[in-house]
């Protein structure tokens, strides 16, 4: 067994680095919220075309005016679209018409009010949205695997959603529905990855059927390695130059490049310990129900 990566001998130390980020996170939660975008608490957003190239910082100084609390994105080289909670219907004139008084060709393309209701229920809805993606994802583990493969799916799915919550929330960043978007996509990614390990410890059970599951799960994951390391290499190299080159989908590549990073690390230092914890757990339930029969 030599050239084996001691994974889940190691899992105190995985466990803790998850658990204090997570506690961070949680106590940020406590004692400061999260930060909402506007889709979940509600404002306005105004679009507005330059009819030219134009300098972001020039245009956020004049929205400043009238608001301290916006977001703005350059949605292309000639517009730029604009979030935030505070702004009246006479704010929205003001700084079109200032818009104007600097770049001659502008105009307002498209003006929205969302009310803190619809904010309040798209909440309940993303949160219902991973709720429903993550059973699902234990449903399909279970049936394809075993139910100890589905519960270890299930932790390492919740500690995906929770560390990437706990960094947006120390971070003070705004949880809007691109980030509902992003946590989806990175838990079909991360579960992809972890049933590459999971299809290796079946495949290594066929042939180590009385060797300790630790031994099973170290030498799967050493074997799969490289090749999740490599898959989430290209992923990230990829998101870091559309996060760098492309700032429009900025608020999109960021929370997907922090769930990719996180669903590499929990697939290999998370979820191959907690299926050796429940299936230890089972074989030991196994044994005693034998024992007393």
């Amino acid at each position: 067994m030599n050239g084996i990566y001691k994974i889940v001998e190691k899992r105190k130390i995985w466990f803790t680095i998850s658990l204090i980020i997570i506690v961070i996170g949680m106590f940020t939660m406590a004692t400061k919220g999260l930060e909402y975008g506007l889709d979940f608490k509600g404002g306005t957003i105004v679009e507005i075309n330059l009819g030219t190239d134009f300098n972001k910082a020039d245009v956020d100084g004049i929205i400043k005016k009238y608001s301290t609390d916006f977001q703005s994105n350059k949605s292309d080289n000639k517009s730029i679209t604009i979030k935030a909670t505070s702004l009246t219907n006479d704010d929205v004139s003001k700084i079109v018409k200032d818009v104007k008084a600097k770049y001659k060709k502008s105009s307002l393309t498209n003006q929205e009010n969302i009310g803190a209701v619809i904010g309040k229920e798209t909440r309940i809805k993303a949160l219902e949205a991973i709720v429903i993606a993550i059973v699902a994802m234990f449903i399909y583990i279970g049936i394809r695997f075993e139910l100890s493969f589905g519960m270890a799916a299930i932790v390492s799915l919740i500690h995906n959603v929770l560390v990437m919550l706990s960094v947006y929330a120390v971070l003070r960043v705004s949880i809007d529905s691109n980030f509902i978007a992003a946590a989806l996509t990175v838990i079909g990614y991360s579960i992809h990855d972890t049933i590459v390990v999971f299809d290796r410890i079946r495949e290594n059970q066929k042939y180590m059927r009385r060797v300790d599951p630790i031994i099973v799960a170290d030498a799967s994951v050493t074997q799969t390695l490289a090749r999740s390391i490599n898959t989430v290499l290209t992923v990230v190299i990829t998101l870091t130059a559309v996060y760098i080159l492309v700032p429009s989908v900025r608020v999109f590549s960021e929370p997907i490049l922090i769930g990719i990073i996180t669903g590499c690390y929990s697939s290999i230092c998370i979820a191959s310990p907690c299926w050796v914890i429940i299936k230890k757990h089972m074989l030991k339930n196994r044994k005693k129900s034998h024992e007393t029969t």
